[in-house]
């Protein structure tokens, strides 16, 4: 098969979704890799380093489109690309289906195979450590004087206290953002809903991190004393209530800050997606950090962990075929978002109100032995559309 390997478009983005080190062992598994022009300059990786490794560089997407069987990169595909995209084509990227309506319509008409990569993780993301333990750093520097804050130091001096964190949620972006901040000096609260990650955290810490069940009581309660607040809350989709409403953040200390990692609606009600190159502003009083792709900033680290991370599914696909590629992991089977004009992908039926089939049904192997993965949200949908 002829693997392609597009250049990142999206603002701010400074990922590859393969470097060399992947380019090498898929062409020895005996595929043909293009490389899009400049995909890896950004994040350090030559486009000698990957003809280095038997990689043809060619000049455009259009061309990687054009020849390759499965095309990867690291963020959604934009509207410019929609009509490249062509029938039995396989996709592989962050697709975010669910909240891109307008993209999964063009995936459906272009009758494309595609997976959603966020969804593919058996052992998490890297770059959920990535934007966890970054969006930390950059809401240490969101509290500099120069940048609005309070002008707080994270340890304190002597004399002076350490700043006060609360990080919303324990999963891996939180317990990322969590491993920084502590091991800075400041003095650190964990809210989660499940109390077995709240246990697991105070023992990792040796019981030096406060916890607490995250509710909105709890939170309220807490803001008027936080200094920096990282939400790392995976919010449902369409969900009315706020977790942090503007009362509750006119009630947080001048020139305290919000880093919002999840950059999911819904969670604080001063959120607005912004950019690295303009990535705060200030509302109630409270520097926002809310920059959608934080892990493009550390974009070689990121780079080289993520690719390591997805390698076993292009090798999968790229050796097995879509097929026996899904029986074989279930993570990849769940993150199957469109297969040749029908959507497989739940909770994107959920909340898009669309009809959907099974992975399992449309590839036709529900009676194989298939390797187990729990499912990828809490959405469900009896949308099923019969073929």
């Amino acid at each position: 098969m002829i693997f392609g390997v597009l250049k990142d478009i999206k603002n701010g983005e400074y990922r590859v979704i393969a470097t060399p080190s992947e380019v090498s062992t898929i062409i020895g598994d005996g595929h043909t890799v293009l490389v899009q022009k400049d995909a890896g300059k950004n994040a350090g990786f030559s486009d000698e380093d990957y003809k280095k490794e038997g990689a043809e560089i060619v000049g455009t997407m259009e061309e990687i489109y054009q020849r390759c069987d499965l095309v990867a990169k690291v963020k959604e595909i934009e509207s410019s690309e929609y009509n490249l995209l062509r029938d039995k084509q396989i996709i592989f990227t962050c697709i975010h289906p669910a909240a891109h309506r307008e993209e999964v319509d063009a995936l459906l008409e272009k009758k494309v195979i595609s997976f959603t990569a966020e969804d593919s993780h058996r052992y998490g993301s890297p770059n959920c450590e990535a934007a966890g333990k970054q969006g930390a750093l950059m809401g240490l520097e969101s509290l500099l004087s120069i940048n609005g804050g309070s002008g707080k130091f994270v340890s304190g001096l002597a004399g002076a206290p350490g700043i006060k964190v609360l990080i919303l949620g324990a999963g891996i972006v939180g317990r990322s953002s969590l491993q920084v901040l502590q091991s800075l000096g400041a003095w650190v609260t964990v809210m989660d809903v499940n109390i077995a990650a709240l246990r697991e955290v105070g023992k990792i810490y040796n019981e030096h991190v406060n916890t607490q069940i995250s509710t909105k009581y709890n939170i309220k309660k807490m803001l008027p004393e936080v200094d920096l607040v990282i939400n790392c809350v995976k919010w449902p989709k369409g969900s009315k209530e706020f977790l942090i409403d503007r009362e509750m953040v006119k009630s947080m200390p001048k020139g305290s800050v919000i880093v919002d990692i999840s950059n999911d609606f819904g969670v604080i009600e001063t959120f607005r997606e912004t950019t690295h190159e303009n990535p705060r502003y200030i509302e109630e009083g409270v520097v926002h950090y809310c920059v959608g792709n934080i892990p493009g900033a550390i974009s070689n680290s990121t780079s080289v962990a993520y690719a390591a991370s997805v390698l076993p599914h292009f090798r999968n696909i790229l050796n097995l075929g879509v097929k026996e590629a899904c029986i074989k992991d279930g993570f990849l089977r769940r993150s199957l978002t469109t297969y040749n004009g029908y959507l497989t992908h739940e909770e994107t039926s959920g909340l898009q109100n669309r009809p959907w089939i099974r992975p399992e049904d449309i590839l036709e192997i529900a009676d194989k032995k298939l390797d187990y993965a729990p499912t990828a949200t809490v959405t469900r949908s009896n949308n099923f559309l019969k073929i």
